[in-house]
């Protein structure tokens, strides 16, 4: 193993070290009713405070609902969080969010998002893969000012259009850039 591998190999390990040290291991891990129930009034929510959000739902083939990401770092850093995908308004598979960083960073903070996948043909690589890595290929719809999500011409033409709110805690911002979803079995 070379001098580098070994680094890239070592962050990584401790990447994941820290994000089961502040996500938790998965152990007693909330079952699909749990799951279920969150994503409803993470739906409701979101539907109610950023109106704007339904109109993204009704012109999406499918969507993949995270009701709480716990992110934290202290230097190397790392997210958790599960969810459910919903097709036609009925769950039909269920998903982690795993992310790992390193670089200047501090604190912690819990957020939900909501990935709206725009075209069958998105919806399909998503499901069709055995890992998904949220990249480039995402547009993000912003609360402006009067925190309504507003979404833009290009946004809502994009194939996949990530909504981030409700953030709370010690950190600033929150992006998907690098998150990996895993179908789970709850």
């Amino acid at each position: 193993m070379t001098d580098m591998n070994r680094r890239v190999f070592t962050l990584t390990g401790l990447g994941a070290l820290v994000t089961t040290a502040a996500c938790g291991n998965g152990v007693g891990s909330p079952g699909p009713n749990i799951i279920d129930a969150r994503v409803d009034t993470t739906l409701s929510y979101m539907f109610n405070n950023y109106p704007g959000t339904r109109e993204l739902a009704d012109k999406s083939v499918g969507m993949l609902v995270m009701p709480l990401v716990t992110e934290a770092g202290f230097g190397l850093g790392g997210a958790y969080g599960r969810g459910a995908l919903r097709i036609n308004n009925a769950t039909v598979d269920y998903y982690s969010s795993t992310k790992g960083s390193i670089g200047l960073q501090i604190g912690a903070q819990q957020y939900a998002h909501v990935l709206f996948f725009m075209t069958p043909e998105a919806l399909q690589d998503f499901r069709r893969g055995s890992g998904w890595a949220a990249g480039a290929n995402i547009e993000y719809a912003v609360a402006d000012q009067g925190e309504k999500i507003r979404a833009e011409t290009t946004t809502s033409l994009a194939p996949i259009v990530a909504v981030v709110f409700g953030q709370t805690g010690l950190r600033l911002g929150a992006t998907l850039e690098g998150a990996k979803y895993n179908r789970i079995i709850p």
